[in-house]
């Protein structure tokens, strides 16, 4: 056991945030804490990371914080710069000033051993180098120039002044420093906000591959099931455990929920046969003994409690536009799009009932392209025309941020003036504004409410088109839900920019996609994308980190030396290699006849053949490693 909590409580003056806290952290285990906005993750992140302390209480239950050891533990919001006048290279770097002491330590043992090769040098230098490589000594700046890389960040960047970069970018650096610094427990509070879909996917399987523990806080629920396999989530204030990934914890608590249901129904009714026995023969001499064991069985009862309602609580709507627009909503002609250079160039054609999602690094112009067609920018070159009876709404992430000392009902009111007060409560009382929550102000509104109220007034106006820039954003995931739901019924047209792959795969029936050198427009969604482009990222990325750890036990620049062990070391790691290779080929293997076994495919020769050659062909492969295998050892 890393790191536990037991019966643990949190309270802020007299509001109770958490209770009953149970909570572990096992070895290197993937840990999801999940729940609706404001239930408690960000506290229980700060309390694992000790910037808080568990409420004391006048009572005889063991509560208490455990550690084995003395865990290093990196949270994002304890990074602080202290000079911005430094460049990001020597920002960054610093987390490897250990790194650098090992290095010259070991080439001070390396120079000692070749002056006097005698048994006790060659052991201290081996000794050491065996401990650099195992902490990665040996790949540590590849792994450094990869994540400055996937990160978004230039060879010219390296060299800027921290002062020089924005918020949002300098956030980016600390985490950089925080994934590189590579803590015991890792606490990550929404890593995959502002990144984009090529860095989530990077940032994924980096995590995946982690070699210690990560607890982390997400609403996107594709990274949680390629990343986790624990999930804590926090209902009414009590986190519960379940094991396996986010898909499978909702399988879960669905199953135990039912089964709760079951039993409390099934002793209810059991309590109630029993009463009515006892009503039926109570007042009967000869029955008295029968109906005293029947109370005594009801009062021995273990009784069980009706299991609490799900947390569904969310905002709903179902809206037609007022009316309907022509076949043909927007054509866009080779329209070059940026501010003062060109960013990216678009030609296409949006049809009625078509919803389509815009993916793509940040920086090369997707949300640059929705301002200019809603006309917040002015277009560089080219051309976009709307067809007729297109009623456009737009909602921007960051205009729907803005702070304001009206109140959420006079907000919503000077938008819809001619709405009578009855009508303004009900819209907002459909977006889960109600009673007082009408009376606070904007600015005192979170950043998730902010993002309803926007979307109640964009939704009043009933358009036919709307354009959306990441809705999602401070969205918890059963919100995301009902939104995900509200579109796909939405009977109009749909254009929207999102990073979050799950959201954009359940509605999106047409991506357009951003790339450095063009913009392409997919006439199907994210699922065929994947497979028709051949961006099997995750393979790709698989295998970029096993060529990261194979380099870890490659020094360079070594001079030749006397080692007895150097040789068997070297024949060790290629049969290594082999045997990662093997294993790898095997699983193929075995997902090419576990595919082939689904029913959608049993009468689909034509398919069945394809996954009959491509098994042969695997199993060639594997052969060649079996003998590639026996060759080494062999030799050894």
């Amino acid at each position: 056991m890393l790191y536990q909590i037991c019966n643990g409580v949190v309270q802020f003056g007299a509001e109770t945030i958490l209770e009953d806290i149970n909570f572990e952290i096992r070895d290197t285990e993937k840990i999801a804490i999940v729940g609706r906005n404001g239930c408690g993750k960000t506290t229980l992140l700060k309390l694992i990371a000790g910037e808080i302390d568990l409420t004391k209480r006048d009572s005889d239950e063991d509560m208490y914080i455990a550690k084995a050891g003395k865990p290093e533990i990196g949270y994002l919001k304890q990074m602080t710069f202290e000079d911005n006048t430094i460049s990001l290279e020597k920002e960054v770097r610093k987390v490897f000033a250990h790194m650098v002491e090992m290095q010259k330590q070991l080439e001070e043992l390396r120079k000692k051993m070749e002056e006097n090769p005698d048994e006790k040098n060659v052991k201290n230098y081996t000794d050491y180098q065996e401990n650099f490589t195992f902490i990665g000594g040996y790949y540590y700046e590849k792994e450094y120039e990869t994540v400055i890389r996937k990160f978004g960040f230039t060879e010219e960047d390296k060299q800027k002044p921290l002062a020089e970069f924005s918020g949002g970018q300098r956030t980016k650096i600390a985490f950089m420093k925080l994934l590189l610094s590579k803590p015991d427990i890792l606490l990550l509070d929404e890593p995959t906000n502002h990144l984009d879909i090529d860095t989530i996917e990077w940032l994924e399987n980096y995590l995946k591959n982690y070699s210690k523990a990560v607890v982390l806080v997400s609403h996107d629920r594709m990274f949680l099931d390629k990343i986790v396999d624990v999930v804590y989530e926090i209902e009414y204030g009590t986190p519960a455990r379940y094991p396996g990934n986010y898909t499978h914890f909702l399988e879960e608590k669905k199953k135990n929920w039912e089964k709760m249901a079951k039993d409390y129904s099934l002793q209810q009714k059991e309590i109630a046969r029993l009463y009515a026995i006892v009503d039926k023969f109570k007042n009967k001499p000869t029955k008295v003994a029968m109906t005293k064991s029947k109370l005594k069985a009801i009062e021995h009862m273990d009784k069980l409690e009706a299991p609490a309602r799900y947390d569904t609580k969310t905002f709903h709507l179902n809206f037609e536009p007022k009316r309907e627009s022509v076949k043909d909503v927007l054509r866009v002609m080779n329209l070059a799009i940026g501010y003062e250079e060109v960013l990216s160039r678009i030609s296409l054609e949006i049809k009625k009932g078509d919803k389509v999602g815009i993916i793509g690094g940040n920086g090369i112009g997707k949300s640059t392209f929705l301002k200019t067609i809603v006309s917040e920018l002015p277009a560089l070159e080219g051309s976009f025309s709307f067809g007729a009876q297109v009623d456009v709404g737009y909602f921007d992430q960051q205009l729907a941020q803005y702070s304001s000392e009206k109140t959420v009902l006079q907000d919503f009111w000077d938008e819809y003036p001619a709405l009578l007060q009855q009508d303004v409560r009900s819209a907002l009382g459909a977006f889960l504004f109600s009673q007082e929550e009408v009376f606070k102000t904007v600015s005192m509104l979170s950043g998730g409410e902010r993002v309803r109220l926007a979307l109640c007034k964009l939704f009043k106006s009933k358009p036919n088109f709307l354009i959306l820039d990441e809705p999602t954003n401070h969205m918890d995931i059963l919100s995301k839900e009902t939104l995900e739901s509200m579109l796909k019924a939405f009977p109009g047209t749909l254009l929207f920019v999102s990073h979050d792959r799950y959201f954009v795969n359940q509605v999106a029936n047409k991506l357009l996609v951003f790339d450095e050198d063009q913009v392409t427009l997919y006439q199907y969604g994210y699922e065929e994308y994947l497979e028709k482009t051949g961006r099997n990222q995750q393979e790709a990325l698989e295998a970029e980190q096993k060529n990261i750890k194979a380099e870890k036990s490659l020094p360079t620049n070594e001079k030749t030396y006397y080692n007895p062990g150097k040789e068997k070391s070297k024949k060790d790691r290629q049969l290594q290699k082999i045997e990662e290779k093997i294993l790898h080929c095997e699983q193929e293997i075995q997902n090419l006849k576990d595919e082939m076994l689904r029913p959608e495919y049993a009468s689909m020769y034509s398919k069945l053949s394809e996954f009959t050659k491509k098994i042969e062909e695997k199993e060639e492969e594997l052969l060649e490693l079996m003998e590639k295998w026996e060759d080494v050892d062999q030799n050894m």
